[in-house]
């Protein structure tokens, strides 16, 4: 299998990724709720987050890769002593940051070792429009897809209800909003299932 290639700055991809062997690797609320403390933390200075949704053994996310953080001018000190400042990481090492970071978190609090989610992540550039509109749609509905709740709205982990509420997020919602032309039809996009045909390709590997 080829090394994927890595994330580039400009682009917008759908990421994704499952425990191993289809392990669980969210077993009660703290866990997800830390899983984003952590994707704030390593990955959003890196990207612009459109959609998500986290399940008990995979997650999904939308996002735009911005331009890479330059390295800091090094100070004079620095200089002095000849020592440079570590350049910032990639957008696909700050990824691959954040799953290991949750990874050895969730090793230690639950007594395991050894790899808890596939490597390396998934990442799909998004090319077109009608896979971009499906897709926000099928990440959104992946809870009841998966028989987990009668009703994808009731499930907490995912980006659906940040995006139509005035409550703090770091989810870019007005462009979501804008594309969908508003709430309205952005609620009646959701309505029914998403259009996997044209989804097959890109979602037949990932869960």
């Amino acid at each position: 299998m080829s090394k994927p290639a890595p994330l580039q700055p400009h682009t917008i991809y759908h990421i994704y990724n499952r425990g191993n062997n289809g392990e669980t690797i969210f077993r009660t609320p703290e866990n997800y709720r830390y899983f984003l403390t952590l994707y704030t933390k390593h990955f959003h200075p890196y990207a612009q987050t459109y959609a998500y949704c986290l399940l008990p053994n995979h997650f999904h996310f939308l996002v735009y890769i911005l331009p890479t953080p330059s390295t800091p001018t090094t100070p004079r000190v620095l200089k002095t002593l000849g020592v440079s400042p570590t350049p910032p990481p990639t957008p696909s090492q700050a990824f691959s940051n954040l799953c290991n970071a949750y990874a050895k978190a969730f090793n230690k609090a639950n007594g395991r070792s050894g790899s808890l989610l596939q490597h390396p992540f998934g990442r799909i550039p998004v090319t077109t429009d009608a896979y971009f509109y499906n897709l926000i749609t099928y990440i959104h509905r992946n809870p009841q897809k998966h028989g987990l709740t009668d009703d994808f709205r009731a499930w907490p982990y995912t980006s659906y209800d940040a995006i139509l509420h005035d409550k703090p997020t770091r989810v870019h919602k007005t462009a979501v909003l804008e594309w969908y032309g508003g709430p309205g039809p952005f609620q009646q996009a959701h309505q029914t299932d998403p259009n996997e045909t044209r989804l097959k390709k890109y979602i037949q590997n990932q869960e």
